[in-house]
């Protein structure tokens, strides 16, 4: 007799563990990209390129003294100058830029193409910035130069014309008085900085006028018996003359013939000098002669007490190395070509003043 066999069992066989889910995965994935995207937005922020290339030349920023945050600003959102100026407005604001620890520092600053935010905020913050060519123009009166300086450098117009009017601070500091101060200034090209205090500025002219002077110069003014000065001031005399470059050397002749000879030099800019008139007169006329002024050198002996304008150098080196003549008188051609003729005797000059009088009179030029 066979055992019995147990019945089957209704047990089911044990399952395989379940399988974990991805959700780690996932949530390393969003992290990733969470990270990610902080990075980009970083990198955007303070990095990515935010300063365009400038279409034609460098470009700048312009800051003047005083000024905060909000004009900055203001001034980088014009047209062209940052490609997301919101983003940069951003950084300063984290950064404290404009506060007590980050300051504004006035100044010309040269935009580098392809800055980022930060690179620009630093240069902002660090002050560092290029000088300008600052063109120094010929200027008659005392009164013209703050103005021509005030409109190429941020400048305290107002301290310049009060130094200028100094005489104690002019003697102490350059040896000159105001009569004199505008013999400094020798028309031409300086580099300064945009931000330039008054005084500095006059320094940079004494600067030039220190280099104008070389030891060659000195040695030819001394031949001469003449100061720096006084070279400057007939100087001033012959550019008022003439604009031509091989008549400067002619005038400055004849001019130096009538001092030795204890003559008036009778130059006819000297009278438009105080009644203000150079550049806008283009006729003397004897009523003029009687100006009662200093600078009136139809009835003063020598030079004038200053100069009448601010010579160029070409005008400084004709009456350093004038022609040798014994011409004592000129008078412009009436051909319109800036050269004059040039007499021993005052019945030659009388026939050339007279054809160059009826020019004038045919052009109706009465003043």
């Amino acid at each position: 007799m066979t055992e019995p066999t147990a019945p089957p069992s209704s047990t089911p066989p044990p399952l395989a563990p379940p399988r974990p889910r991805r959700w780690g995965g996932l949530l390393a994935v969003l992290l990733l990209s969470l990270l990610a995207g902080v990075g980009l937005f970083t990198y955007r922020l303070l990095y990515a390129p935010n300063v365009p290339a400038a279409v034609d030349g460098a470009a700048y920023l312009y800051i003047r003294r005083g000024v905060g945050l909000n004009a900055v600003l203001d001034s980088l959102r014009q047209p062209g100058v940052l490609a997301r100026p919101a983003d940069f407005a951003r950084v300063a604001r984290w950064r404290g830029f404009g506060t007590a620890a980050h300051p504004v520092q006035p100044g010309r600053y040269t935009l580098p193409a392809g800055a980022g935010n930060l690179d620009l905020l630093r240069l902002l913050e660090s002050g560092r910035q290029d000088t300008l060519a600052f063109t120094l123009k010929p200027f008659n009166y005392l009164l013209q130069l703050p103005r021509q300086a005030g409109r190429q450098l941020s400048i305290d117009t107002a301290q310049l014309h009060k130094l200028l009017t100094d005489n104690a601070y002019l003697t102490s500091r350059y040896g000159l008085d105001t009569a004199t101060i505008r013999t400094l200034f020798i028309p031409g090209t300086l580099r300064m900085f945009w931000p330039t205090p008054a005084a500095a500025f006059l320094d940079s002219v004494a600067a030039r006028h220190r280099r104008f002077w070389n030891t060659r110069r000195l040695a030819e003014a001394d031949s001469l018996q003449m100061s720096p000065v006084q070279v400057a001031v007939l100087a001033s005399i012959v550019q008022r003359e003439t604009a031509q470059p091989l008549d400067k050397p002619l005038i400055a002749g004849v001019y130096l013939n009538r001092l030795r000879r204890g003559q008036p030099l009778q130059a006819d800019p000297t009278l438009l000098w105080p009644l203000h008139g150079l550049g806008t007169r283009k006729r003397v006329l004897n009523v003029d002669k009687k100006v009662d002024s200093p600078y009136n050198t139809y009835r003063h002996k020598g030079l004038p007490p200053g100069p009448i304008t601010t010579p160029y150098p070409q005008a400084l080196d004709a009456v350093l190395r004038p022609a040798h003549h014994s011409f004592v008188f000129f008078c412009a051609r009436p051909d319109g070509s800036g050269f004059s003729d040039f007499s021993e005797t005052f019945a030659q000059h009388k026939a050339f003043a007279r054809r160059f009088q009826h020019h004038l009179d045919s052009l109706k030029i009465k003043r």
